[in-house]
């Protein structure tokens, strides 16, 4: 966890509501969001079983039909832009402290912003995932569907710790 603290920024997004915020960069987004797949597993995972059958999902049969459709796609996009709109973050991201804000303003996203943001998912992931590698390299750490949105990704800044003194290291 350490080596992934120290690769994240810690330039201030700005102040929103007299507090400061920073950027969240890539590892502790890639970390939100396998917190965000295994939550998404463990609700998924019954509920295909439950339509499809144990033996079905365990010969790896490709899911097909309405049930694939609406277990696959749509219940996670609701589910997703569900969190997005009333916490402004997934469960991974409040994990890490982050929140999705308006890139221009500060202020929670609108549910445009939400589905546009949700839809840029797939085009991130469309080329090799590079549109999510993107923010490991980005100013403002900002994917590919947080360009296409208009959002951020940030958390407050932790104030009150006290940086690292070496002694006898060159100043």
């Amino acid at each position: 966890m350490e080596s992934m603290k120290s690769m994240e920024s810690t330039e201030p997004a700005e102040k929103i509501a007299g507090e400061e915020f920073e950027y969240v960069g890539f590892w502790l987004r890639f970390l939100a969001t396998m917190v965000d797949t295994l939550l998404l597993m463990v609700v998924m995972v019954p509920l295909l079983i439950a339509v499809y059958g144990e033996d079905e999902l365990a010969d790896g049969v490709t899911l097909t039909g309405p049930a694939n459709i609406l277990l696959s796609y749509i219940l996670p996009a609701i589910v997703v832009i569900a969190f997005w709109s009333t916490k402004h973050a997934t469960p991974g991201k409040m994990v890490i402290r982050a929140r999705i804000v308006d890139a221009r303003t500060g202020a929670p996203p609108n549910l445009r912003q939400h589905v546009v943001r949700y839809l840029g998912y797939f085009l991130s992931t469309f080329f090799l995932f590079l549109g999510f590698i993107w923010v490991a390299f980005d100013k403002r750490k900002q994917g590919w569907h947080d360009k296409l949105a208009g959002t951020v990704v940030v958390r407050p800044i932790k104030h009150g710790t006290q940086t690292v003194r070496f002694p006898d290291s060159a100043p």
